[in-house]
């Protein structure tokens, strides 16, 4: 196996079941449709028809509802999977699309696109309608509302359709049935009476207990709908009663709750959808669920699984299994918190919706002789920095036969090179294995990556059976260029990917893109061979960036588009579009597979520092698509000798600087190993400090941590901008050579109380001093410095009391018979503790109780040094004292008095859980959580709901987290409450 395909290990790592199939409990819901009505055809009343309607931002739950609790500091790292992908990772090019037509013009937000196919129809649905067109994208039946065109009751959204090809009932033997579903009231679930959309009737059905977000699934014994609101997630509905027409009250309707499932905030699962003719036997319908480690109580980033086994009979013998669950390679699911307003859209746009916490339409089940195959997709964040890049992980599962365990069959994480955002992604499988993907592509404002102009689009990519494990191997093929910015944060929600029923292998997706206006656009491609013959050149692996001073080999890999295996294949190869190279690749490539080929002739790439264009191509006589022959790669011929400094890693922004050290990053992008140069760093444009490395050697292609002996002086508050670099003689690139770093010194403010004040000599007298601070900032440190004459200074106890009651003895019975605290300063970072020490006391002084139990407190207010002096005779004179206080200001936003006067109330539950609540009954508005450390680094934020109108709770696990003083702030931009805690 070589080295370069990590991958395929960490599947067999990972790929493996943790918790068995056992413990099965019953429907929580038994219970029949709550009503029945049969819907003549659209053919008979087109002139009843009603245009759909136009609504603003959709009001399901999830215009409001709160995404998944996380963890602070937990389930974050970096993606594998897209770190070391394989070769041909997005190398194969795909076709362009058969067809390419508008299913919907829609003011709502999100439009909630959704498909499904069948023999002759395109049936498309949208958030408040829906429309039928002929398969060549032609309109049979325009934008319409649902309501009363199949729907009696009126409703929301959200609606669903799917192809039943299989469907007969006692009164239509012909197969083929549409099931479309409705939000409102419950759900409303319409299955037609025929094949035809427009000319048969339809069964409808109401479900009252339904709530939001609903996704049917079409199953061999029922049709199944989640519910992605508390309680029960999914339902199951007898489908032949419903085929058949049957009364309301002769159709079972069972709920179910999912053991063992972390529910917290909005989470979609999804039920297995049979994704052709080949159904299972009854029974055994699969739920499907991911994980994220950064779930409270979750410990593995895993998929769950569990078996619905339905008895529509007697529903009392149904049962859902305890979850399967599968470990699967490491993946971070959370964006900015479980926030909707995820990724930045181009030009100044709105951030958007990356839709977490969803297993995306739809989780797709396909049946093959010797094995079951589900698959499905969910959105990641691989960037592991601040910053953001969403990317699909998508999932093939396994199972030898019905209702056997699923094991990991591949997993890979679709993810551009270029920074560019991959989201909403819909996946299926044709009949001969072939995946093929949906997806949303748009560049990242946030970091510049990717097309700057890049709007919201729809592409799709996919892979033959054949391709390596793991691998989307189609490069990313353009549907449709999105023209405009979504206007606000709700994006799509959901998009849909069918398969055409007479060839199984015909793919269609429909999409959200704004052309300029909100629209859903459609797709339909193969990804099945279409060419008896049919070959070209997908990747050139040989040479890359190096030293390519000597004659390199031209390696390629030739792959085999067709159907028929291709032998005998003319080659060529050319250099800056010079003279083609022509051999010939004599072996057999059978059809989906790839061979690589090392042409006998090599190429000229010697002269240093350019960039060659190698174009590679097939010359197949009989090919009959030559628009996939050719693949052109550029390399460069690296400089030998090209270093430059990288990153500055210290110091950094922080209270109290003074001398620091300078440490930077070397990185040598040449390929000759370097040793004794200069480096430098300067301060704020100043004279230059220059430094030799010595015999250290930075190693081509290596780095190198450097560390001046020079100290720079950072004593003064402000910015300071630290420019640092590199200075190798006959460096070949100079442009790469500095780099620089601005930090801050943070504000420290020294406070004086010079008023003098007697101290004793009576036991038990107190005396107490006070400085008021008006800065309202949090606490980093504290220090404090002290006059006091006095004898025998033992008797004394000095504390320092905060404007929150806080207290901290500085010193308490030390010094022995010894007088006198003469400008004694106590500073946690002293190297000195005052325990044990002898008076006078000078200099600095670790105190006795940290001072440290001061941080993240608001430093406003009146701070008090308490002296008690503990002994008769001996009496003293307190003369001044400093306070210096060091602060930052973290949090941004006000706190404002809430209109009851409540506060943020913290408990410590012990293990580091902190039960936060809020009661109060004027607010009642989303309020945000945020939490940050001390250095004002944002660890998590989410919305939390006031869901009995008394208050505001959570429980806030921080045991992930470094301990240390930690902020929380609950609020928006008109009330807040900040409390401290401190992570032990």
């Amino acid at each position: 196996m070589k080295m370069y395909y990590p991958v395929v290990v960490f599947l067999l790592l990972l790929g493996f079941s943790v918790s068995a199939q056992q413990n099965q409990q019953g429907a929580s819901v038994i219970a029949t449709a709550d009503s029945y009505t049969y819907v003549p055809p659209l053919a008979n009343r087109m002139g009843e028809l009603t245009p759909s309607k136009v609504k603003g931002e959709a009001k399901d739950s999830r215009s409001y509802r709160w995404k998944r609790g996380v963890v602070p500091g937990k389930g974050l790292q970096e993606d594998v999977l897209s770190k070391y992908p394989h070769p041909l990772e997005q190398k194969v090019p795909g076709k362009a699309p058969d067809l390419v037509f508008t299913t919907a013009f829609s003011g709502s937000s999100p439009t909630d696109p959704s498909i499904a196919i069948g023999p002759d129809h395109i049936f498309a649905v949208f958030n408040t309608g829906f429309a039928i067109y002929d398969k060549d994208g032609m309109e049979l039946v325009g934008q319409t509302n649902p309501n009363p065109a199949i729907f009696p009751s009126s409703g929301c959204c959200d609606l669903t359709v799917s192809y039943d090809p299989v469907a007969t009932s006692a009164s239509n033997p012909n197969p083929g049935r549409w099931v479309v579903s409705f939000l409102g009231g419950g759900a409303q679930i319409a299955v037609s009476d025929g094949p035809d959309p427009v000319t048969s009737g339809w069964n409808v059905y109401n479900i009252n207990t339904i709530n939001d977000y609903q996704k049917l699934s079409v199953w061999s014994d029922g049709y199944y709908v989640t519910d992605q609101s508390s309680g029960n997630r999914v339902y199951a509905m007898e489908r032949q009663a419903m085929l058949d027409g049957e009364p309301a009250g002769n159709v079972s309707i069972q709920g179910f709750q999912l053991p063992n499932f972390n529910n917290q905030g909005f989470a979609s699962v999804q039920v297995l959808n049979v994704s052709d003719n080949q159904y299972p036997g009854p029974g055994n319908a699969t739920v499907v669920f991911f994980q994220d480690d950064a779930y409270p109580g979750q410990t593995d980033d895993s998929i769950k699984f569990w078996d619905l086994d339905v008895d529509f009979d007697t529903p009392g013998n149904s049962t859902i299994s305890a979850p399967q669950e599968v470990i699967v390679s490491p993946f971070t699911s959370i964006f900015d918190g479980t926030s909707f307003a995820n990724l930045t859209q181009p030009n100044g746009g709105a951030d958007i919706d990356a839709l977490q916490g969803i297993i995306m339409n739809q989780a797709q089940y396909k049946k093959f002789p010797n094995y079951n195959s589900c698959i499905f997709n969910h959105v990641i964040d691989v960037d592991p920095s601040s910053g953001e890049q969403a990317a699909i992980r998508w999932y093939e599962f396994r199972q030898i036969d019905d209702g056997q365990p699923w094991t990991l069959f591949q997993e890979g994480t679709f993810a551009s090179g270029d920074g560019t955002h991959y989201w909403h992604g819909s996946m299926i499988m044709d009949n001969q294995g072939n995946i093929g993907m949906g997806f949303t592509a748009m560049s990242n404002a946030a970091t510049g990556n990717g097309t700057s102009d890049s709007f919201v689009s729809s592409y799709y990519t996919g892979r033959l059976s054949t391709d390596p494990i793991g691998t989307m191997t189609i490069a990313p093929q353009l549907i449709f260029q999105g023209l405009a910015n979504i206007p606000n944060l709700r994006y799509g929600d959901y998009s849909k990917i069918d398969i055409d029923p007479t060839d199984y292998q015909t793919m269609c997706f429909v999409n959200e893109v704004m052309q300029p206006q909100r629209s859903n656009v459609c797709g339909c491609f193969k990804i099945a061979p279409d060419f008896d013959n049919d070959v070209g050149i997908v990747d050139i692996t040989a040479p890359v960036d190096g030293d390519l001073s000597s004659p390199q080999d031209i390696t390629v890999t030739i792959r085999n588009f067709g159907i028929l295996d291709a032998t005998n294949i003319p080659v060529n190869f050319s250099i800056d579009a010079g003279t083609p190279v022509s051999e010939t690749f004599t072996g057999t490539i059978s059809s989906g597979m790839t061979a690589s080929y090392t042409f006998t002739a090599q190429g000229d790439f010697s002269i240093e520092g350019q960039t060659y264009s190698i174009t590679a191509s097939t010359d197949y006589a009989i090919d009959e698509n030559n628009a996939n022959d050719s693949f052109t790669k550029e390399v460069t011929h690296v400089f030998a000798a090209d270093i430059g400094a990288t990153e500055i890693t210290s110091p950094t922004s922080g209270e109290g600087l003074g001398l620091e050290d300078i440490t930077i990053t070397i990185e040598n992008f040449g390929t000759a190993d370097q040793t004794g140069f200069d480096v430098f760093y300067s301060i704020d444009g100043g004279a230059p400090v220059v430094e030799n490395i010595g015999g250290d050697v930075v190693t081509a292609g290596g780095t190198f941590s450097y560390t001046f002996t020079t100290p720079a002086d950072f004593s003064t508050e402000g910015q300071y901008e630290i420019v640092a670099g590199t200075q190798l003689t006959d460096d070949s690139v100079t442009a790469n050579d500095n780099t620089s770093l601005t930090i801050e010194s943070f504000s420290c403010s020294s406070l004086l109380n010079d008023t003098s004040q007697t101290v004793g000599p009576n036991a038990g007298d107190i005396t107490v001093s006070t400085i008021t601070v008006t800065d309202d900032l949090t606490v980093s440190d504290v220090n404090v410095t002290l006059n006091i004459d006095h004898t025998w200074v033992s008797d004394l106890e000095i504390k320092l009391v905060g404007p929150d009651n806080t207290e901290v003895i500085l010193v308490s019975g030390e010094g022995g018979d010894g007088d006198d605290f003469i400008n004694t300063t106590f500073d946690d970072e002293a190297a000195t503790s005052i325990a044990g020490q002898s008076a006078p006391f000078t200099g600095s002084f670790q105190p006795q109780e940290s001072l440290s139990a001061f941080d993240g407190l608001m430093a406003a207010g009146d701070w008090d040094l308490v002296i008690t002096d503990n002994a008769n005779q001996d009496g003293g004179q307190l003369n001044d004292w400093t306070l210096e206080i060091c602060g930052v200001e973290l949090l941004s936003n006000p706190n404002f008095d809430f209109p009851d006067g409540s506060e943020l109330v913290v408990i410590d539950q012990g293990n580091d859980q902190f039960k936060l609540s809020l009661p109060t009954t004027s607010v009642t508005n989303t309020l945000l959580l945020t939490v940050v450390d001390m250095t004002g680094r944002i660890l998590t934020t989410f919305p939390l709901d006031n869901e009995t109108g008394q208050g505001y709770q959570y429980v806030l696990d921080m045991s992930y987290v470094s301990s240390g003083v930690y902020i929380v702030r609950l609020g928006d931009d008109h009330y807040g409450s900040v409390k401290r805690i401190i992570v032990k």
